[in-house]
């Protein structure tokens, strides 16, 4: 087979080609909210990239929320870097407003995003550079945004028992709303915001619901504002530089005491009950004996970090974790991991994004002149301001 003839999505400009693979000098892997915003800052500074995006559509993991879960129901989205979001009707579905956005966010900045592809593996260069495996090809890249998110690493925990339940099991990465709840006897589990939305929603249909979660949730009045995200921020920070696991959003953030919220706790539907010891084959049983008979449990116990693609370059260290410093894994500059520490979700996510791709540009020294032409090859544009006062740290949906 002759070697390729250009970048893709722009076949006629040149590009070069190393061992039957093709060189560009950024990859981003990953078109959700952290990687538009890193793909934003290359465009802008004229560098040579490629964008990956695992999903069929624009969107990120937005795509994928329950259709009964409207704008205003979500957590506030943030506006993306040079074009704000505006003021769609919050009775609208945040899937079909977020994959709107983004496909429109790309479009506007001539973001060339190549979907849907896998990314399999990426490994060590003999020449110091690195060797991204893709479902289209393998390219050699000499700095790697990464921005894969979690979406596709739902996080079961394991209890006694739960191979002999009767009822289904269920994630809420499968969750599609209430209908399927009527009448029936549910558990949640997770004190996370999905837990807490799906809930609300199940309750006004199921027969009987019990939550439970690990450790008693902590409620946050008032508008999660920059205080409490830079704080947030800072705590997962500062686990990640030590190489601990980040840990769960919600264990730096709390739950917001919407008006909502405090009806469902007024009325008992969040009532919570701490972990039960096991499951049976008709339900749950606690600690003390108690029993509650089930025909479902929503297992909204989040996701992990989606990084089986980088395992062979070794990142994780002893404990558990990957040592960052900032959106650069300390260890191995040439790799920045988005949506991993502080920049999980939509918490800094912007910040994080156009991080990487600045810290890239300098590392690339010469980042408009020097470089090859692609497809994502850019020339400056003037900002957009976006909403003014509006801060882009904000908890997970």
């Amino acid at each position: 087979m002759s070697p390729p003839k250009g970048v893709p999505g722009n076949p006629g400009a040149p590009f070069g080609v190393f061992g039957g693979m093709r060189e560009v000098d950024v990859a981003v892997v990953g078109a959700g909210q952290a990687g538009l915003s890193a793909g934003y800052q290359l465009r802008r500074d004229g560098l040579d990239f490629v964008m990956f995006d695992h999903s069929p559509r624009p969107g990120g993991a937005w795509q994928y929320r329950w259709p009964t879960l409207t704008l205003g129901k979500a957590h506030r989205i943030a506006d993306l870097p040079g074009m704000p979001l505006g003021t769609p009707d919050p009775a609208r579905p945040a899937s079909d407003v977020v994959s709107e956005y983004f496909d429109k966010y790309e479009r506007e900045f001539g973001l060339d995003v190549r979907r849907p592809v896998d990314v399999s593996s990426v490994r060590n260069l003999p020449d110091g550079r690195l060797q991204v495996a893709t479902s289209e090809g393998e390219y050699a890249v000499r700095y790697l945004i990464n921005a894969s998110g979690t979406w596709e690493k739902p996080f079961w925990p394991r209890y006694a028992g739960m191979e002999t339940f009767r009822g289904r099991h269920l994630h809420t990465h499968d969750y599609r709303g209430p209908d399927g709840f009527a009448r029936k006897r549910v558990v949640v589990v997770g004190g996370g915001a999905s837990g807490v939305q799906a809930l609300l929603e199940i309750a006004e249909v199921a027969a009987e619901t019990r939550w439970v979660t690990r450790r008693a949730p902590e409620w946050v009045e008032g508008p999660f504002g920059e205080e409490l995200g830079r704080a947030a921020v800072a705590r997962v920070d500062e686990r990640v530089r030590r190489g601990l696991p980040p840990g769960s959003v919600v264990s730096v953030t709390g739950l917001m005491l919407t008006d909502e919220v405090k009806a469902a706790r007024a009325s008992g539907v969040l009532h919570r009950l701490p972990m039960f010891e096991r499951v049976t084959p008709s339900g749950v049983v606690w600690a003390d004996g108690t029993a509650f008979d089930a025909d479902v449990i929503l297992w909204a116990t989040g996701f992990r970090a989606s990084l089986a693609h980088l395992a062979p370059l070794g990142l994780r260290g002893p404990g558990g974790g990957i040592v960052m410093d900032g959106t650069q894994v300390a260890d191995d500059p040439r790799v920045h991991l988005l949506g991993y520490g502080p920049s999980a979700s939509t918490i800094g996510a912007n910040r994080a994004g156009r991080s990487a791709a600045r810290a890239v540009r300098r590392a690339l020294r010469d980042p408009v002149g020097g470089g090859r032409t692609g497809a994502n090859r850019g020339e400056e544009r003037p900002e957009t301001p976006g909403r003014s006062g509006r801060t882009e740290i904000f908890p997970a949906a």
